[in-house]
């Protein structure tokens, strides 16, 4: 007989927490939706809130609570507000497990909460690991949380490896990342300064939010990746290296010491690792389609351009400097990724308010030793890149 497992979603509106949801409607013996959240679509969040009963949903604010109780008025969910409830439902007893799927670093409290109860917790959120890093995964061990990757890239990974953590370092010799190469791929690097985040945010292959969809075309959510794959799999940063694979087939690839290569491959579809995620060790129907190798012309990989994408680089640069560096990286991003979507700035210039933002702090950082330290540092580097984007939008 399946063990039901009770689910909190966190920011089910988002392109993750609706994937979620479907797989989960798929399977509605295997899953509980206990608790949801999200930060401004009010009228998803209530239609969610009709379709799977949760017994919780979460806004970040008392005009959003008021809205939402009202179009969901009869229903017995309660409507809770704010930060500290997001950590209250992460980790609640009634949870089982926490799919963190929050974009940016307001995702670390609620993924430290559930790492600290012991949840399993499904991580799609980058910033839990980019900004918590070595205190993340302390608190991981010391609740004995389940951590499984979600991102399709550290989700391929972590399908080639044996369950025994304790051999990883011993077997790979590094690991490969694939990256689409999003929409600027191909494109002339003395044209970048004049893209549009209309054509920023349309990728080739993915459906995903527009943060990320910038991130995938500056190629910061490579260098992002890179520095969650360091922690969730224990390497040194010399032993992860990055390739571009247009057809987003081969979703990254474990090179094993004696040579062999160990690769998973797929129909991109966010459903494949979702529902990984929530059936490890087991697999479940997904609603993907399925792979036919006769339909597809080629696989090809192809090196990166630096002078195109600047940014990755900075994934090592940041690993390499002082702990928290990896935090103002991540800091400095938001900030700028916001700024170009609100025309205020250029696309190129995301790279140089990041790339100016550690340059800064990187020589001036402090103990990092609590939630508190790194919350602190990524509030003192959003001062300093939103600075950086006054002076260039001036």
């Amino acid at each position: 007989m399946t063990t039901v497992q009770r689910l909190a979603i966190l920011g089910s509106t988002g392109s993750v927490g609706t994937s979620t949801l479907d797989v989960v409607a798929r399977h509605p013996d295997r899953f509980e939706v206990v608790a949801l959240s999200t930060f401004q679509r009010v009228d998803d969040l209530a239609e969610q809130c009709r379709r799977f009963r949760p017994r919780v949903a979460v806004v970040p604010d008392q005009t959003r609570a008021a809205e939402l109780r009202a179009r969901i008025a009869g229903m017995t969910t309660e409507v809770r507000v704010g930060a500290e409830a997001l950590c209250e439902i992460a980790s609640a007893p009634e949870v089982d497990s926490v799919m963190a799927a929050i974009v940016g670093a307001a995702g670390l409290p609620p993924c430290m909460a559930a790492a600290r109860a012991g949840k399993r917790l499904l991580l799609a959120n980058k910033e839990a690991l980019v900004v918590g890093a070595g205190l993340f995964m302390q608190a991981v061990a010391d609740g004995g949380a389940t951590l499984l990757p979600i991102d399709s890239e550290h989700s391929a990974i972590f399908q080639c490896l044996p369950e025994d953590r304790s051999v990883w370092a011993q077997r790979i010799d590094h690991l490969l990342l694939t990256a689409s190469g999003g929409p600027f791929r191909q494109r002339d690097p003395a044209t970048m300064s004049s893209v549009t985040p209309e054509q920023a945010v349309a990728h080739p292959n993915w459906v995903m939010g527009r943060k990320i969809s910038v991130d995938s075309a500056t190629m910061m959510n490579k260098a992002l990746e890179v520095i969650e794959a360091r922690w969730l799999f224990g390497l040194e940063a010399d032993r992860i290296r990055v390739v571009i694979h247009p057809q987003s087939i081969v979703h990254s690839m474990v090179v094993c010491r004696d040579g062999s290569v160990l690769a998973q491959l797929g129909t991109p579809d966010m459903r494949v690792p979702i529902a990984f995620g929530l059936s490890f060790p087991e697999r479940i129907e997904t609603g993907a389609a399925r792979l036919n190798f006769l339909d597809l012309a080629a696989l090809t990989f192809e090196p990166l351009d630096a002078k195109r994408f600047p940014g990755l680089q900075l994934a090592w640069d940041a690993l390499a400097a002082p702990p928290g560096a990896t935090a103002v990286l991540n800091a400095a991003n938001e900030e700028a990724v916001a700024a170009f979507l609100d025309r205020r700035i250029a696309f190129t210039a995301i790279h140089q308010v990041n790339a100016g933002t550690v340059e800064s702090l990187a020589s001036r950082l402090g103990a990092v030793d609590s939630i508190d330290d790194l919350l602190a540092l990524d509030e003192r580097a959003r001062r300093e890149a939103r600075s950086t984007i006054q002076g260039l939008a001036a």
